[in-house]
Parts: structure tokens; C-alpha cells; sequence
């Protein structure tokens, strides 16, 4: 399988599977990489509403975060990649 990347350029983890590219993400998870330090407020894995909440056809999922720098939350579609790493894990 060829590796694959992200909008960023960066290595993404795993395959094309959709738990594979979320990663560790669940709800209350705390992570940062380049962009910041944000926490999971929702994991959304139905295509139809991830397509409908990111605006992209492509979809997979869509992740609810928040930047606990700047306190805003938006939804992202990023993979999880090898610049991810989290602070904060639960159970």
C-alpha cells in the first residue's frame, strides 16, 4: 500500500480504514500538532452527516474540536499523522 498524506503534507498513519484515520480522536481527548492544542467535543462517523457538516463529498468523518489556546470550535477532517500527538487520553 502506498503512503499516503495529508492537506498539510504530512504522513498520514494507517490506511484508508475510517478508525485508522481518526486515530486516537474520541470525545475528551486532548492532542496538538503544528496547528495547536485542541480537545475532542464530538466524532461524527456517518458519511451523509460528516459530508454534510465539512461540506465535501470525500468525507469519511468529521471531528468537533476545540482550540483550547483560542477557545473557538470548529469541525475538522483531518487525518490523524505521525505530527499528532495526544496529551490527554480517555478511558
Amino acid at each position: 500500500m502506498a503512503a499516503a498524506t495529508n492537506e498539510q503534507g504530512g504522513m498520514v498513519l494507517g490506511g484508508s480504514n475510517t478508525q485508522e484515520q481518526l486515530g486516537p480522536r474520541v470525545e475528551g481527548t486532548v492532542y496538538d500538532n503544528a496547528s495547536g492544542t485542541f480537545e475532542v467535543r464530538r466524532v461524527v462517523t456517518d458519511l451523509a452527516e460528516a459530508r454534510r457538516i465539512l461540506r465535501r463529498q470525500s468525507a469519511r468523518f468529521a471531528v468537533l474540536i476545540r482550540d483550547l489556546h483560542a477557545g473557538t470550535e470548529h469541525y475538522t477532517g483531518a487525518v490523524w499523522t505521525g505530527s499528532d500527538r495526544v496529551l490527554k487520553a480517555v478511558a
